[in-house]
């Protein structure tokens, strides 16, 4: 008898091989992103996956739907992964600040289209959806200003949280920098600029 073959990991934690439903969700952010969310119709989104555009509504009833999806699923998968970046380390504060700026780059560089959509797209989802961001995102905002004031404790709390929206506004400008940098040279450009913002607190 024989066995599918567990998928690998991969770095950030997730597997190789995706399931059709986020075969889905990759292909809407993409076409989303690129043209907008009343650009694309169902059977544009169900072409890029191979099935047809009614086939798409045995997993999400609407465009909607997936568009809420993406924009609550990366809050959470942000959050979660902060969570477990802080809650894992025993290292320094310094080195606790230095892990979760480099799951943001990861974001930052893997999720662009995501990005692209909070930006334009936010507005579109249902007031519960759209409270339900924000407060992730709020809690993500905290968690990094807890290690930022832990690293930096002379530095006012106002301080601490507007150090770390700063950085979220410069590591999420990656998909309009339209750099020939490679992904190791970007990663580097971005850790840098990154450690210096926050170390202007303790200048």
């Amino acid at each position: 008898m024989t066995t599918t073959p567990t998928p690998t990991p991969a770095p950030n934690g997730r597997t190789d091989a995706l399931t059709r439903r986020e075969q889905i969700l990759k292909e809407a952010a993409r076409l989303f992103a690129e043209r907008g969310f009343h650009g694309v119709g169902v059977d544009e989104i169900g072409a890029a996956v191979g099935i047809s555009g009614p086939g798409l509504y045995r997993h999400f009833p609407g465009k909607d739907a997936m568009l809420a999806e993406l924009l609550v699923g990366i809050s959470e998968r942000l959050l979660d992964g902060g969570r477990l970046r802080v809650t894992e380390s025993d290292d320094t504060p310094r080195a606790v600040l230095g892990s979760l700026i480099d799951g943001h780059i990861d974001f930052a560089l893997d999720d662009r289209p995501l990005i692209t959509l909070h930006d334009r797209e936010l507005d579109r989802l249902k007031d519960e959806d759209r409270k339900r961001v924000r407060q992730l995102q709020r809690q993500y905002v905290e968690l990094w200003v807890a290690v930022v004031r832990e690293l930096y404790p002379d530095a006012a709390e106002s301080e601490a949280r507007a150090a770390v929206h700063a950085v979220f506004g410069l590591l999420n400008s990656t998909p309009h920098l339209g750099t020939p940098l490679g992904r190791t040279e970007l990663e580097t450009l971005l850790r840098g600029l990154a450690r210096g913002a926050f170390g202007a607190l303790g200048a």
